[in-house]
């Protein structure tokens, strides 16, 4: 009952190998600089110990080989053949209008996700070299993919259509998609676990901040909402992303500043952020050291990061009629007690009373909120690999 979790960048390959029976890892893993000098992997297991390979890795092929190779190892692998692994699961970005679930991999489904990388060019391409890769080397392993976009296909028309001219959505698909879907979707199960209730009693916000952010909201255990869009450049501000802008600020850049349509796009995605704003970083531990030491920037990028989350907090609040728990969870989410305490101000009023020792917690599944808080508010790590390795195995069972 091992599960392969695959998930592939343009030069980098992340693995996982988790054992289903007890859903845990048994070895993580690392191939960086594909195609370009200095290659490496690096593998580390069940308590920590790393293996680091160094070689020529020509393409995703030779990445997904040596991955293979070194699982299987006389000496440091963890599985004697590849006939232990019982699927393979590859988290794939967009997944379009079409794939609202996971779904088993075959050529129809290729062939849709290469029309979808128009809608994510940085992305799918990379996806689908890996798939391809796999199936090469793994050819009677049955491959599922899971898609970031899944989980908010339940987003009713009012919230994914946007106010353009309906044809652009017809013709081109242009709609809000929403992304992060299956760390959006393990934590809202997680956090119904811990309170001990039904997910579909239950109204949920969900925080997944880290470099990059989205906020969702989740009412029976569907998404209703969610702040990416489009692209993930939507939403609130991020680590270098801009979040939402006036849209006029583009032809602006363009004729009155000398931008092409290329550096527009640049400056949005990788200068934009707490990294614009703060002129310091896009890392909020960097960012948050300067605020401290009197850098006023870094406090207005944090500030302005944290009103437009308490903003999207409200507006989901009043579309789902209310709010049970609020959750915090990726790097930021996971990591940062000030963060999370800047973000819940002004919810007081809900009856959310937050616990400043609670809130000390770093990276652990903790309630933070008071036992006497109306809205409960709690810390949730992600694990997107194992959301990614039920969805492949309930699929390949």
């Amino acid at each position: 009952m091992k599960t392969l979790i695959i998930n592939c960048g343009s030069s980098s390959l992340k693995y996982k190998l988790i054992n289903m029976v007890d859903e845990k890892d048994i070895v993580s893993g690392l191939v960086e600089r594909i195609g370009l000098d200095g290659a490496k992997l690096v593998q580390k297991n069940e308590i920590g110990e790393k293996h680091i390979i160094e070689k020529e890795i020509k393409n995703h092929k030779d990445a997904v080989e040596l991955v293979l190779n070194t699982l299987t190892d006389i000496k440091v692998g963890v599985i004697k053949s590849m006939d232990e692994i019982i699927a393979v699961g590859h988290r794939v970005v967009h997944g379009g209008e079409k794939y609202s679930s996971s779904i088993i991999i075959d050529e129809e489904v290729i062939e849709y996700l290469n029309e979808c990388s128009k809608l994510a060019p940085l992305h799918n391409p990379a996806n689908i070299t890996g798939i391809k890769a796999c199936q090469s080397l793994m050819p009677n392993t049955k491959m599922v993919a899971v898609f970031d976009t899944a989980f908010h296909g339940t987003l009713p028309e009012k919230a994914y259509i946007y106010a353009i001219d309906y044809n652009l959505y017809k013709n081109h698909k242009i709609r809000k998609y929403g992304f992060h879907g299956t760390s959006h979707k393990y934590v809202a199960h997680k956090v119904s676990e811990a309170m001990g209730k039904d997910i579909k009693d239950l109204k949920i916000i969900s925080c997944h901040l880290g470099n990059g952010a989205s906020i969702s909201a989740i009412k029976g255990g569907e998404c209703i909402d969610t702040t990416m869009g489009f692209t993930p450049l939507a939403g609130v501000p991020m680590g270098t992303r801009s979040g939402n802008i006036d849209p006029s600020i583009i032809p602006f850049l363009v004729e009155n500043c000398g931008y092409s349509i290329e550096e527009v796009s640049e400056a949005l995605n990788k200068k934009s952020g707490v990294l614009g704003i703060s002129g310091v970083s896009s890392d909020f531990r960097d960012i948050e050291n300067a605020a401290l030491k009197g850098d006023k920037r870094a406090q207005l990028a944090l500030d302005i990061f944290h009103y437009r989350i308490r903003a999207e907090i409200g507006s989901f609040i009043v579309n789902m009629g209310g709010v049970d728990v609020i959750l915090f969870t990726a790097g930021v989410g996971e990591n940062s007690p000030e963060t999370r305490e800047e973000c819940l101000k002004g919810l007081e009023f809900l009856g959310l009373k937050l616990d400043k020792e609670k809130n000390k917690v770093r990276g652990k599944l903790s309630e933070i909120s008071k036992e006497d808080s109306i809205v409960k508010a709690y810390v949730v790590p992600t694990n997107e690999e194992l959301m990614i390795a039920k969805e492949t195995l309930a699929l390949v069972k």
